[in-house]
């Protein structure tokens, strides 16, 4: 989409303000006297401390109370938020609800890819926490140790990483999908003491034999001595003497852990590792009041989750909405839903039936994953009334209008909000988000969320509005990442070192006249033709636009003449005819952008590369095409798309 069609968009989608006083926040705002959602966003913004002491009060259990809300004697890179105040995020997790008398309620459901159902109850997580703590620690795993996670979607992963936490120690979440290079790089990385992975899972009916990619890739690795195996399919799965143990007779056998530390608030919990453009993931560290709380409360202020709602997001806990869905879920007093399969197996309409059959009130999507489904045809959704659900959320990478106002009508039936949110690991929390309780415009953001000084900047540094600039954010808060695993000059050069004093995201954004937010894609995704700046998403909403066109990827690649050439990928539907989608296609450009935006290349792709969680990795199709290091590709779901994509001619 270009600014013209932006500024045109109409409201799709209104709160009714009678609503505001029912709500998780307007609750909160009225213990502070306040009345409406304007008040609270702009008290918000003039006293962010305010904000997040409130918020605070409002999502967490404190332990010990906090001195202070916010220090910044290490500048505004390093906050310390709630200094002196003491909590346990397995506490506010699980433990209080327990304790409130809602020991009965179910904390999770699950659904595995053959259709088979678990529900754990918040007592019997607890019982299940107390012991793999307890597992945990007779196996020397204290303060500060890192226990890897190398699990499919199962509940089992919830209670590792609320375990941990217990415990003091830091939870890293390995990506499902990952084979043995990726798991051993970040096993070597994160010098994880323990390992906790299954016998395997199986992914669209087929067998993922984890145990086995794991075995790989920690052959002769040094400083993990223990490793705990799920039997999630029961298969006799190669055990290494002396370090392997079945996670069933570890729990049993295991003391539990019932008295729950009081942790220090910025106690680290949880590594996520956030894949890089080249070199390394970049090992992301969270506390106990940052991330976990970060993510609860914009859930329950951002989409008013609360108790007795059911959240599902088609994700993987290697992935940062996996532990999004756990403590935005349990935080709240919620259910998380959780599957362990893919959103059109065995039958297109898996993903709808899934929402129906558990009553799903909340759920979590991608872009991309709604491009899929919209390609399958509108009867899948259109067969499921979807009674239950009241919001739908969406994350990863910004919109095209075509599958924005699909999903509205056919899954959201016009009804329902969709409710965009934009972050990332890095900084443990959006920083743009749609709202209940505010318009939405199709493929935008309500504007910053609530505490976040988000802003846009020119090259200069310059607040604009109206014009397509780089989003920042102005001052910290809680869930930005304590640094990076190795050192603090990654961090502060990848994310400080452009805007001094103010955080650099990576994202083109834009507000047009009503204050209406848009992301048009990655900035270092940014295509310069013929001395203009091209989203991508801009680019790939037009192609988009052709009913014979299901996904698009847009890149720049060097150019002799021009410096920089605009080369398309295009996933075509059933049927299409490539001699001649492409040239219409390439015509479609040149009518609605100009000559100087002609592609070099239309091409038509099997699939393009993606994570799991439907993310377009734009850059790794541009380095495999131009013959260049593709850099970190171990979070792509599959690695087939690579060799299915063309290479350019005459590539030196």
């Amino acid at each position: 989409m270009n600014v013209d069609e932006l500024n045109r968009l109409p409201v799709a989608w209104e709160p009714d303000p009678a609503d505001f006083p029912g709500t998780p926040l307007g609750r909160m705002a009225a213990r502070h006297g306040i009345a409406t959602f304007e008040e609270v966003a702009a008290r918000a913004a003039a006293d962010p401390e305010w904000f997040w002491g409130a918020a605070a009060d409002d999502v967490l259990r404190w332990l010990r109370p906090y001195d202070k809300v916010l220090d910044l004697s290490d500048g505004p890179q390093f906050p310390h938020f709630f200094k002196g105040g003491g909590l346990n995020w397995a506490d506010y997790a699980v433990d209080r609800w327990v304790e409130e008398g809602r020991g009965d309620d179910e904390a999770v459901v699950w659904e595995g890819d053959d259709g088979s159902v678990r529900t754990v109850t918040y007592g019997e997580l607890k019982e299940q926490i107390d012991r793999a703590a307890g597992a945990f620690a007779a196996r020397g795993v204290g303060m500060g140790d890192v226990v890897a996670l190398y699990l499919p979607m199962v509940p089992e992963a919830v209670v590792v990483v609320l375990a941990a936490a217990k415990i003091g120690a830091v939870v890293a979440p390995f990506f499902s999908g990952f084979g043995p290079t990726p798991v051993r790089e970040r096993l070597l990385d994160s010098g994880a003491r323990l390992m906790v992975t299954a016998d395997g899972f199986e992914r669209r009916g087929r067998l993922v034999p984890m145990k086995e990619t794991f075995d790989e890739a920690a052959e002769d690795l040094p400083g993990l001595r223990n490793v705990l195996v799920l039997r999630r399919l029961g298969r006799d799965a190669p055990m290494t003497a002396g370090r392997d143990e079945w996670w069933d007779e570890a729990l049993a056998a295991a003391e539990p852990v019932t008295e729950t530390p009081v942790l220090d608030a910025e106690t680290p919990c949880i590594l996520l590792y956030s894949s890089g453009s080249t070199g390394r993931p970049k090992g992301c560290l969270h506390t106990h009041s940052g991330l976990p709380f970060k993510f609860a409360q914009e859930a329950r202020h951002g989409y008013g989750l609360d108790s007795g709602d059911r959240l599902l997001w088609l994700t993987d806990m290697g992935w940062v909405m996996g532990v999004y869905t756990v403590t935005a879920a349990l935080s709240n007093g919620a259910t998380a839903v959780l599957y362990e399969g893919t959103a059109d197996h065995p039958t297109p309409d898996r993903l709808w039936s899934l929402v129906e059959r558990h009553r799903v009130t909340v759920l979590g999507v991608s872009p991309t994953l709604v491009r899929i489904l919209a390609g399958l045809g509108d009867r899948w959704p259109d067969a499921h009334e979807l009674p239950d659900l009241r919001a739908i959320c969406s994350t990863g990478e910004p919109w095209n209008l075509e599958p924005w106002w699909w999903c509205f009508r056919h899954v959201g039936k016009g009804r329902l909000p969709i409710v965009n949110m934009s972050g990332g690991t890095e900084c443990g929390a959006s920083i743009v988000s749609g709202s209940v309780h505010r318009p939405i415009k199709p493929a935008g953001f309500s504007g910053p969320t609530l505490g976040m000084a988000a802003d846009v900047f020119d090259p200069d540094g310059r607040s604009i509005r109206g014009a397509v600039g780089e989003l920042v954010v102005r001052g910290p808060w809680p869930g930005i990442t304590k640094g990076l695993w190795d050192g603090p000059e990654r961090y502060l050069q990848t994310y400080w070192s452009r805007y001094p004093g103010n955080w650099q995201q990576g994202d083109f954004a834009y507000v047009d006249a009503d204050g209406h937010w848009f992301l048009l894609g990655r900035s270092d995704d940014t295509i310069m033709l013929a001395g203009k700046r091209v989203g991508p998403a801009e680019i790939e909403s037009l192609l988009v636009d052709d009913p014979e066109v299901i996904e698009a990827a847009a890149v720049g690649v060097p150019d002799e003449l021009k410096g920089e050439a605009l080369v398309c990928f295009v996933v075509l539907a059933d049927g299409a005819d490539p001699a001649e989608v492409l040239p219409r296609l390439e015509a479609s450009v040149v009518a609605r952008e100009g000559k100087a935006t002609r592609p070099k290349a239309v091409h038509a792709v099997p699939a393009l590369p993606k994570t799991r969680n439907g993310k377009v990795l734009r850059r790794v199709a541009r380095a495999v095409y131009i013959g260049a290091d593709p850099g970190d590709v171990t979070a792509l779901e599959s690695p087939e798309p690579l060799a299915s994509l063309p290479r350019q001619a005459n590539t030196a």
